[in-house]
């Protein structure tokens, strides 16, 4: 109950009181609400206006402002960042909720908005609870709030490296955090009651969960020393295991960006450097770009046109290269440096599945341990492998017992976070004093969500503003439109032979969407996502698209047998090599199917059969492919493939 009084098991929760169906308040009806939602995205309309439009009480929780100052020992020649103030501005948000142990889930991330035109650099902090599915956190449906913007102290060049200044800058940091999570402590050790999702009220203890940054974050967190371990006590030399809690795994940072790119890949290039002469090396590394460029296209993979050598990269870019890079070096390194690709792609996809069970963990100590094994073959190529971001690998298993699957923790949530937090609203400012204007808009922003739900939750956005307006004038005009109104007869009574003939063109369609339950990808809170498979004769004007899919021949069969099927002209059938994985590199070939006779193995299928989208990319074995191959001829060329399993998160599950 509201007082915390426990109730008897299986006792209906406290009926929320109701508001009236159309009551829209403080907008007059539906209309005003929804201009006054497009208003504020859309148009951003003069803050007078919004004042007006954003009345509502839901949502609305004040900021509060406090400032921090250097108060230590003070030197003869006094530098001016000591006698300035540091502000730092925070949000308190009352309506987080989970059930009994709510764990608060921190990030922090500085982020630039602007580049030339000087200090505009914000550093927000966001929380989330630990108590909700990952795919919701993914699914900007503001399960992850901005709590704060965290100060940063500048000062000049002069006294920027000066040892006072950093430690003033670390110290600022964490008693900013400090008073920000003040308000939690009473919290922590005394229940709040508090109504849940569920419609219960229930005891509520918050708790510190896990941080979620990246290293060099960690590192100020943490205390610790740069390139020694977050999480045990190993020197930097020699690193360790021993768990140390909160700070959190990172997907982003510390696997894709750190292992695959800042690592694997430096080091390949570094060893085919040492072993080959400059003229070999320069064949040998555009050779691999052209087999990056020639990769087939697939829905939500990005095209790399010169391959893999550009200087500024992205979390996205690293994302996509994993994804294809693999079998571009086939050939062109030694087989144990394929399989430690192969095993620290095993190790990053089981990690991200949604679900990990113990056979899973099973499988990632197993990837780990092949990584280990493999990655020797780089001994003389780099100094050392106690690298943090690979020496975290080994913490992951422990982790995940501690915090659960790691894809709701990734820093990926926080950056895109950025976008709506802080980006959109810096730029709908007037970018004088921006940061009070940026504070304003987000909190308009959570007024207009939580109007948004209210409504919601009243059943009053379901379909559009007119639909009820519709529903009576179908009714109204259904008779005045009806060719034969007074015809008793059934319409599925009627012979086709007496049917109406079309004589118009019938539509060819080239493409198709496919929906499917993928709780690992990114793919919003039920779990969906849809692929879009092209079987299109001239794509943009420029090229053929022909896809390939992933065929459910038997659906009644125990599991899904998978067949692999060409979406070009006719219907293509690829069939398998082997009966098992590449031992290499751990995908499935497949070759296109023909006859005795030698013509290739067609047929029709029904829509209803299409699984998946899959995607294929060339055995390109040790031969240079041509300068003039586009990445559109690819599936005509070749004559053996690799099933794509790190296309995305699904395919890697289904081809596992």
């Amino acid at each position: 109950m509201a007082d915390g009084t426990f109730l008897l098991h299986g006792t209906p929760p406290t009926p929320v009181p109701l508001k009236a169906p159309d009551d829209w308040s403080p907008y007059c009806n539906g209309i005003e609400f929804e201009a006054a939602e497009f208003a504020f995205k859309r148009c951003h309309m003069s803050a007078r206006n919004l004042d007006f439009l954003y009345a509502t009480q839901l949502g609305d929780v004040l900021w509060q402002c406090f400032s921090a100052q250097y108060t230590g020992e003070r030197p003869k020649v006094v530098p001016p960042w000591m006698d300035e103030e540091f502000e730092d501005t925070i949000l308190q948000d009352p309506e987080t909720h989970g059930s009994a142990l709510i764990p608060i889930i921190l990030s922090s991330d500085k982020t630039t908005v602007s580049v030339g035109t000087g200090n505009n650099e914000y550093y927000p902090l966001y929380a989330s609870i630990g108590n909700i599915c990952n795919n919701v956190r993914h699914a900007h449906r503001d399960a992850l709030v901005i709590i704060g913007f965290l100060a940063i102290p500048k000062t000049d060049k002069m006294h920027s490296k000066d040892d006072l200044f950093r430690i003033f800058h670390h110290q600022l940091f964490h008693s900013s955090l400090s008073v920000i999570l003040s308000s939690l402590k009473p919290v922590m050790t005394e229940y709040e009651v508090v109504r849940c999702g569920d419609g219960h009220f229930w005891r509520i203890i918050y708790s510190l969960g896990p941080y979620i940054t990246d290293y060099e974050e960690q590192l100020v967190l943490s205390c610790i020393v740069k390139h020694w371990c977050l999480k045990c006590i190993g020197v930097h030399t020699n690193l360790d295991a021993d768990i140390h809690e909160l700070l959190s795994f990172d997907l982003l940072h510390q696997l894709i960006k750190g292992a695959f790119k800042d690592h694997l890949v430096d080091w390949v290039a570094k060893y085919l450097k040492a072993v080959h002469r400059t003229k070999q090396l320069e064949e040998i590394m555009s050779d691999i770009d052209r087999r990056v460029a020639a990769v087939p296209s697939f829905s939500g993979l990005q095209h790399f046109p010169q391959g893999h050598d550009f200087k500024q990269w992205t979390g996205d870019d690293s994302k996509v290269l994993m994804k294809v890079f693999l079998p571009a070096i086939e050939g062109h390194v030694p087989q144990d440096m394929v399989r430690v690709f192969h095993a620290l792609l095993e190790f990053c996809y089981l990690v991200w599945h949604n679900v990990i069970t113990k056979d899973t963990l099973i499988q990632i100590q197993d990837a780990l341990g092949r990584f280990h094994q493999y990655h020797t073959i780089f001994e003389n190529i780099v100094p050392t492998f106690s690298l943090p971001h690979q020496h975290l690998m080994v913490h992951y298993v422990n982790m995940i017992r501690l915090f659960g699957a790691p894809n709701g923790l990734c820093s990926s949530i926080t950056e895109s976070k950025h976008i709506k937090a802080i980006k959109e609203p810096w730029w709908w400012s007037n970018r004088h004093n921006a940061l009070g204007q940026m504070l304003v808009t987000n909190q308009y922003l959570d007024k207009l969500t939580a109007s948004h739900a209210d409504c919601d939750a009243r059943g009053m956005l379901t379909g559009t503003i007119l639909s009820s307006t519709l529903a009576a004038l179908v009714t109204a005009l259904a008779h005045e439109v009806a060719l034969n109104p007074d015809d008793a007869h059934n319409p599925k009574d009627i012979p086709a032979a007496s049917l109406p003939r079309h004589e118009g063109k019938l539509q060819v369609f080239n493409s198709a969407a496919a929906m499917f339950y993928a709780p690992s990808d990114l793919s919003g809170i039920g779990g969906m996502r849809c692929k879009h498979i092209h079987a299109c004769p001239l794509w943009r004007n420029e090229y053929p698209r022909n896809d390939c899919m992933f065929i459910n021949t038997d659906s009644d069969a125990e599991g899904i047998v998978i067949c692999f099927f060409s979406f070009k002209h006719n219907w293509e059938w690829f069939e398998k090599i082997g009966d098992c994985p590449d031992e290499d590199t751990g995908m499935w070939m497949v070759a296109p199917s023909f006859h005795e006779d030698g013509s290739r193995n067609l047929a029709v299928i029904h829509i209803e059969t299409v699984f998946h989208a899959a995607h294929l990319i060339a055995i390109y074995g040790s031969e240079y492919i041509p300068h003039s191959l586009k990445f559109y001829h690819s599936l005509d060329i070749f004559g053996s493939f690799y099933v794509n399993k790190y296309a995305d998160h699904h395919a890697f599950e289904i081809v596992s």
